[in-house]
């Protein structure tokens, strides 16, 4: 494992930028979510919420490798981030499922989020150069976790595109079920991220 200080310290300072950035996208999309009774703006911040425990992981992670902690311990912190992150993006995909398929029964509709809309297009514009920074550190210190952190943000972009087209779409068409439509959509992205972060913690166990 390459372990270049210069690189490690940028990797961590990117690290702690993007977790920076997931606490205050989980605050405005949780609040937006839930004055506007929106599931998909809750379902997004809850999953921003995810993601800061996702990157204070990987932060610890970093850590052990600048103070040349072993490969086992690194691996032992990566497989515990993946399994716990993982089982609860598809608990939170379950919850999502549950609750749009309830707001579509009865006919539940979201207000506009003038927040919501604002928090979605930063992160569409945002994450993808979060992305190809985290590419590019985990490449240059073999970091096949920092690399799989920076496609947690890819993910997150289409799930912000997604949360913008739901929210300007129900502001201007007032079309009550395209909350819960969307929000349906937006399982897809995270149940994804869920199985495969599910998927790389029980293959690291073995």
């Amino acid at each position: 494992m390459v372990n270049d200080t210069s690189l490690i310290k940028k990797s961590l300072q990117i690290e702690y930028f993007s977790t920076a950035w997931m606490a205050f996208e989980f605050a405005v999309g949780l609040y937006s979510g839930i004055t506007a009774g929106s599931i998909l703006l809750i379902a997004f911040g809850m999953d921003s919420f995810l993601e800061i425990i996702s990157g204070s992981t990987l932060i610890w992670r970093l850590k052990k490798e600048s103070h040349n902690a072993s490969e086992k311990e690194i691996a032992h912190a990566e497989k515990i981030s993946s399994t716990i992150v993982g089982s609860v993006l598809l608990l939170l995909s379950a919850y999502v499922v549950f609750v749009s398929l309830f707001n579509l029964l009865n006919h539940q509709e979201a207000d506009a989020s003038l927040s919501g809309i604002m928090i979605a297009i930063a992160s569409v514009v945002l994450m993808p150069f979060l992305t190809i920074k985290k590419r590019h550190l985990g490449k240059s210190i073999n970091s096949d976790a920092l690399i799989e952190d920076g496609m947690c943000n890819i993910t997150c972009a289409y799930m912000a595109a997604t949360v913008l087209v739901g929210v300007i779409v129900t502001a201007l068409f007032n079309l009550w079920w395209i909350d819960s439509v969307a929000a349906l959509v937006l399982v897809y992205f995270i149940a994804s991220e869920g199985a495969e972060s599910l998927r790389n913690g029980l293959k690291n166990k073995n």
